[in-house]
């Protein structure tokens, strides 16, 4: 007869080598399920036998058929439940901090943070510049509510997304204090719960490189049909922000390593690939159909102009001469790389090559140029884009974006002629209907859209100050999380998936993310791909532009990776002292019994 385990039971530990129970499936081994003992039965632990209630029958039995019913299996949620909050006590407690705080923010303003960019979303102002997958999710919400849902999904995006991290990290073996700390950037970094609160793709394109990233690690050896799937779900969020393409490199790379001979290498990297150009040349097509151009947008040329204008040396570099229309003045050259690209007084805006030369063509050799020429200028600037992430202290220098545009601000923030609130408070949109000239027109936001700007100034003042007083996840914090992750991956270099090895084994003590029968392959897996994708879009963001905004992917990415790539380090000093003490065993020679006497 099968003798079902109870709450009573104590709770094993994967990442310590004792099969999770039965109601934790985030502990159960990765992909795999309890594995019954000899004669199909799981016995119990000495201590943990189910005690007869009155009547003499088990606790939870009912009727012949020996299932419970539906009455014992409510009476038996709380003591799961709280079974589930005692073992998982610090991340139950960061998401109820996460969720207050989200809370405070919906209060706080109202109906939602609007954005420069966002009339690009509710009213297709600046068509073609750039992705709007965004869209097709605010457009659905807006079916049913008005910002303040948009809003509030956004911020359920940033809980779920938390959620997701901590069961996934589990389930590579990582312990749950390491698991729990790993997604309290997300959950408490203020900077997240603002962007969250904006009408702006960003927190959707993160939601979708973890629902990708998930997918593809959910089980220790992924077959063909995740990693279809997580191609699909990483090429979507190219469609919210450009800069999502870049994802297939560490994907690929992924799906190559966790497979097992090389023709399913080869074949599940196509896979990947294949399916990941699926949203991107179906959107390209809408694009065409709808802008005149097959891709995600026809701002190439532009976005890299910003870096190399403000890198360049113009008084020794070797131009045609109608680029030099395009060098700088100093006064120019103080806009920084996203004024270059954006401002009205960048000479970008004004530049106008001689007949038979495209315009692109020229910006691009321009950029070409440059480049070459003037190499270390480039990589220099890039190079201190890139360590601000890694500071004590959230700043910017004079040339980037600022960064009180990602803050939150004592009253409802306007933006020049694009965002403006009325003395009656309603929230005036300056919409720019073409790529090129100024604003086409100004209109109110519409009433079923929320209509009137409210500020909670209590709130506000408050989120204010949890921010600027140290609300966020600090840069050396950020730093850690990258070498580690960067050890746990360099790992992988002497963790080979030996043909034929089963990934469906319960762990052994010491033995988390044990798939293939060498110690922590799975962890170190693991904190490859968010290592990998944590370089890809950060990297390729700031060869842009440095923005506060494009370093929030940090958050899901360099925090998980960093707890998994200590996770391996850890595993890899507990395995070296086992075989040390094995080896020293085995090395003694048995001392023979004293003769009696």
């Amino acid at each position: 007869m099968r003798m079902p385990w109870t709450a009573a039971g104590t709770p094993g530990d994967a990442a310590h080598g004792t099969p999770a129970r039965a109601e934790d499936p985030a502990e159960l081994p990765a992909g795999g399920s309890m594995q019954p003992l000899a004669g199909n039965s799981v016995q119990p632990r000495a201590g943990n036998l189910v005690r007869p209630e009155a009547g003499g029958e088990p606790a939870g039995h009912a009727g012949p058929a020996g299932h419970a019913g539906p009455r014992s299996r409510f009476r038996g949620w709380p003591a799961a439940a709280a079974s589930l909050l005692r073992r998982h006590w610090l991340a139950a407690g960061l998401l109820l901090a996460g969720l207050v705080l989200r809370v405070l923010a919906q209060l706080a303003y109202r109906p939602a943070l609007l954005y420069i960019d966002t009339v690009k979303y509710l009213f297709n102002a600046w068509p073609g510049t750039d992705p709007v997958g965004y869209k097709v999710p605010l457009k659905f919400i807006l079916f049913f509510g008005d910002l303040s849902t948009v809003a509030a999904v956004q911020h359920l995006l940033g809980l779920a997304m938390a959620v997701a991290l901590y069961l996934v990290l589990l389930r590579s073996g990582c312990p749950r204090w390491l698991a729990a700390l790993a997604i309290a950037p997300v959950l408490l970094d203020a900077y997240q719960l603002q962007m969250e609160q904006t009408i702006m793709p960003d927190v959707w394109f993160e939601a979708l490189i973890v629902a990708g990233l998930a997918t593809a690690l959910w089980r220790p050896r992924p077959g063909l049909r995740a990693i279809v799937a997580a191609g699909l779900i990483l090429g979507a969020s190219a469609t919210f922000r450009q800069v999502g393409e870049i994802l297939v490199l560490p994907a690929a790379a992924f799906a190559a390593i966790a497979a097992v001979g090389w023709r399913m290498r080869i074949g599940h990297a196509a896979a990947l690939c294949a399916a990941f150009a699926v949203p991107i040349l179906g959107y390209s097509g809408i694009s065409l159909a709808q802008n005149g151009h097959f891709r995600l947008s026809h701002s190439g040329t532009s976005e890299l102009y910003g870096r190399m204008a403000a890198a360049a040396d113009c008084a020794t570099l070797r131009l045609a001469r109608y680029e030099r229309a395009l060098c700088p003045t100093p006064a120019q050259r103080a806009l920084g790389p996203d004024g270059l690209e954006h401002s009205a007084a960048s000479p970008l805006k004004d530049f106008a090559p001689p007949d038979g030369v495209q315009r692109a063509v020229a910006i691009a050799d321009f950029n070409h140029q440059v480049l070459r020429q003037q190499p270390l200028r480039i990589l220099g600037g890039f190079g201190r884009d890139l360590a601000k992430l890694f500071t004590l202290t959230r700043f910017t220098s004079a040339a980037d974006t600022p960064i009180s545009r990602w803050q939150f601000q004592d009253g409802y923030p306007g933006y020049g002629a694009t965002i403006t609130v009325s003395r009656e408070h309603v929230i005036m949109l300056g919409v720019q209907l073409t790529a090129g000239g100024g604003i086409s027109t100004t209109r109110p936001l519409p009433a079923s859209m929320g209509g009137k700007a409210a500020v909670s100034m209590p709130l506000a003042e408050f989120l204010r100050g949890y921010q600027l007083g140290g609300g966020y996840t600090p840069g050396p914090l950020l730093a850690v999380a990258a070498i580690a992750g960067l050890i746990g991956s360099g790992s992988l270099a002497r963790r080979r998936t030996r043909p034929g090895a089963s990934s469906q084994r319960v762990p052994a003590a010491g033995d988390a993310g044990r798939t293939d029968g060498r110690p922590g392959r799975q962890t170190a897996l693991g904190c490859f791909l968010f290592f990998g994708a944590a370089v890809a879009v950060l990297v390729v963001s700031d060869l842009f532009e440095f923005s506060w905004r494009y370093q929030l992917p940090a958050l899901i990415t360099l925090p998980p990776a960093g707890a998994l790539g200590i996770a391996v380090i850890l595993g890899g000093i507990r395995n070296r002292g086992g075989t040390s003490r094995v080896g020293g065993e085995r090395g003694q020679v048995p001392k023979l019994a004293a003769p009696a006497r």
